[in-house]
């Protein structure tokens, strides 16, 4: 129960903590039905993840598929997600999310400034699996120009500086590729030129790259939609508790420049935090691999520490402990950047270019290193000896490091040198003195690397088969030939990066009805409690069907529970 003794007071409908795709989508529903919402956040910027994530929702079914010619039932999809999800599979939830995720991207494409686009392929993770598909589900944020939010745009979430160039975003897709060429193809050279020339102007006028891409125009755009609506967001504004009265959940209490406020929430409130990548204690409870919960490293926002999940907990909510995986794992390697402070650097692409192979120290390869990154991470996990800190090494020869980069190392004519003086990237001029450098077994690696010699000028990797699914190829170097993953590592010096596990969003959340509504105890709903996005539990069981299974959920039961906090039911529900 909150003290009342509170020095201020303020009254909404609807209260939404946290200011992420999950919360801006449930605020801008709510907003739209003509509820009062206040958004707040307790981070000086707002965009949480949303803001620094590559900005891909994964939805079947939508308008965007259809105008591609794209039509699939419902039921294509769900027997995808139930092949994924396995015994962790939840029916009611996935049918919600099947029925109202194209409405949601509808409503927010005709009624709110969010766009997307969708590539005619991009390929499921497992696409050769039951009800998996070669395109039509995954879609990125349009780019957006930030002078649209106004002064706003300075309390923007910054993206995540190891995945810009510069300090400007790339936009997923033809953009990297672009990049990637320049010094190869003179369109792709006039097209950076252009690019980089117009975000050093922006720098220049006003302090930051103006094109906002990917994870940053979602948050953007979401935002904007919000401020259009007149929705006051607040931050610097952490919720200290709930306000529970007979069993309902009515507000919460809040911090603001110095004050406490208490929020009355007529209807309710909405918990979209971002999960627990940051509590270290949560983490030593769920995650095997961090027995201390140091052993990980999260690439996401610092201050998503598990706050929504421990408010729901002391309203009687409960988190969803048994899924088969508790995080979205991806391999990250720790940099040393230029100003001397730290980073987390998420391997999404450079594991499927020609070239790279992946060892543990034992010098040994391990996995398909073209599969996703959830997938390979929990190789990782089972190719680590007991005892033994879970790390494995990605390398290449110079051609291919020049050619694509690897990890933070961007390809040429970028320089290497500040990354081999801070040792994040290993260099030997054989690869028994790269074996040296970075703890590897050389007579394994040796053996290791000659073996996939052998086939790999013929395009064939019989040991794992990278290459061989829809997934790796997209990933790959389309103008590569045969495999579009796979070439000789031969011409020294040699290149190494060790990698560790890192996630891209917690799974195990709070556990909600198809309504986004928390559940208690006896499953039954919490009165005026509802969470969605990385605070409430994954409805992918514990595993990463494709690209944007994050987001795509976040803004559809962050659709959903602004629908439904308005009294706006789904159809065959009740409000």
């Amino acid at each position: 129960m909150a003290n009342e003794e509170t020095q201020e007071a303020y009254k909404c409908d609807a209260l939404v903590v946290g200011s992420g795709c999950a919360g801006l989508s449930a605020a801008v529903t709510a907003g739209h039905h003509g509820l009062k919402v206040l958004v707040v956040e307790k981070e000086p910027r707002f965009g949480g993840t949303t803001a620094r994530s590559g900005g891909w929702l994964w939805i079947p079914g939508t308008s965007l598929a259809k105008a591609w010619g794209i039509e699939e039932s419902p039921d294509q999809a769900r027997t995808y997600l139930r092949h994924e999800a396995g015994n962790s599979f939840d029916a009611a939830r996935v049918d919600a999310f099947l029925t109202e995720g194209p409405k949601a991207v509808d409503f927010f494409t005709t009624k709110t400034a969010v766009r997307f686009d969708m590539p005619l392929t991009f390929p499921d993770y497992h696409a050769e699996a039951p009800g998996g598909a070669q395109g039509g589900r995954s879609m990125v944020t349009r780019p957006f120009d930030g002078h649209e939010l106004g002064e706003a745009i300075k309390n923007l979430g910054s993206p995540l500086p190891e995945l810009t160039v510069f300090g400007m975003m790339l936009g997923s897709g033809k953009e990297i590729v672009h990049f990637m060429r320049a010094t190869r193809s003179l369109t792709s050279a006039a097209y950076v030129a252009k690019r980089l020339s117009k975000h050093a102007i922006d720098v220049m006028r006003n302090g930051r790259g103006m094109t906002l891409t990917n994870g940053n125009a979602l948050a953007g755009r979401l935002a904007k939609s919000a401020f259009d609506l007149k929705i006051p967001l607040w931050l610097n504004s952490p919720v200290r508790e709930l306000i529970v009265e007979n069993g309902v959940v009515r507000g919460a209490v809040i911090e603001r420049e110095g004050r406490t406020i208490r929020v009355n929430a007529k209807r309710g409130v909405v918990l979209a935090c971002g999960g627990f990548p940051h509590d270290v204690a949560r983490r030593q409870k769920m995650f095997p691999h961090a027995p201390t919960g140091k052993e990980h490293y999260s690439p996401g926002p610092t201050g998503n520490t598990g706050d929504g999940l421990r408010l729901a907990e002391s309203a009687g909510g409960r988190v969803e402990d048994s899924l088969p995986n508790a995080a979205a794992w991806v391999p990250v390697s720790g940099t040393t950047r230029k100003d001397g402070s730290k980073g987390v650097m998420p391997h999404f692409i450079d594991r499927a270019k020609p070239g790279v192979i992946a060892v543990m120290r034992d010098g040994k390869r391990f996995a398909n290193e073209g599969n996703s990154y959830h997938d390979f991470v929990q190789e990782m996990i089972k190719a680590a000896k007991p005892g033994e800190e879970i790390a494995a090494f990605l390398l290449c020869d110079h051609q291919t490091l020049r050619k694509y980069g690897l990890g933070c190392v961007p390809p040429r004519p970028m320089p290497l040198g500040h990354h081999l003086k801070t040792g994040y990237l290993k260099r030997g001029a054989t690869l028994s003195e790269l074996a040296a450098q970075a703890g590897i077994d050389a007579k394994a690696l040796e053996a290791t690397v000659a073996a996939f010699n052998a086939t790999a000028a013929e395009g064939r990797d019989p040991a794992f088969g990278k290459g061989s699914r829809a997934y790796n190829r997209y990933q790959g170097d389309a103008l590569h030939g045969p495999n579009p993953c796979i070439a000789p590592i031969q011409h020294g010096p040699f290149y190494a990066i060790k990698m560790v596990i890192g996630d891209l969003g917690t799974y195990a959340g709070i556990r909600t009805d198809a309504n986004a509504r928390a559940l208690d105890a006896d499953g039954q709903p919490i009165a005026g409690l509802y969470a969605a996005g990385n605070d409430m539990a994954s409805i992918m069981g514990g595993n990463y069907p494709g690209a944007g299974i994050t987001l795509g959920p976040a803004l559809t039961f962050g659709y959903i529970a602004g629908k439904h906090i308005a009294g706006a039911a789904r159809e065959g529900t009740a409000a």
